[in-house]
């Protein structure tokens, strides 16, 4: 027996499967018209082993590494975090696994 019973409001609601699908869809569009460079000098360190061991964890410069990816530029995006070349492919599979689940859902409704 579950503490929690959870149902997924896309399975459940037409209008929110498709409002799903259209923020699925506008996603890489709104960060591709973002400039390259929009995260690259916030200024604020929100990463717990930067701000309080003065220490880079893998996961430092993947929100820029991404955004450089996405532009096209692979030498800044890989300057910011080598594991981009393998994270990005995987964030494109899942982004098109969510698009295709979103569709078949939608058809099936």
């Amino acid at each position: 027996m579950a503490l929690i019973n959870f149902t997924n409001p896309a399975s459940k609601y037409k209008w929110f499967n498709l409002l799903w699908m259209i923020a699925l869809l506008l996603f890489p569009i709104v960060l591709y018209l973002m400039p390259a460079g929009f995260f690259d000098h916030t200024g604020v360190e929100v990463c717990p082993s930067k701000y309080f061991f003065d220490t880079e964890c893998p996961g430092c410069g993947l929100t820029r590494a991404v955004m450089h990816m996405h532009h096209f530029e692979w030498d800044e995006a890989i300057y910011y975090n080598y594991g981009i070349v393998f994270i990005y492919p995987g964030l494109i599979f899942f982004w098109c696994l969510w698009l295709w689940k979103a569709y078949k859902r939608h058809q099936q409704m």
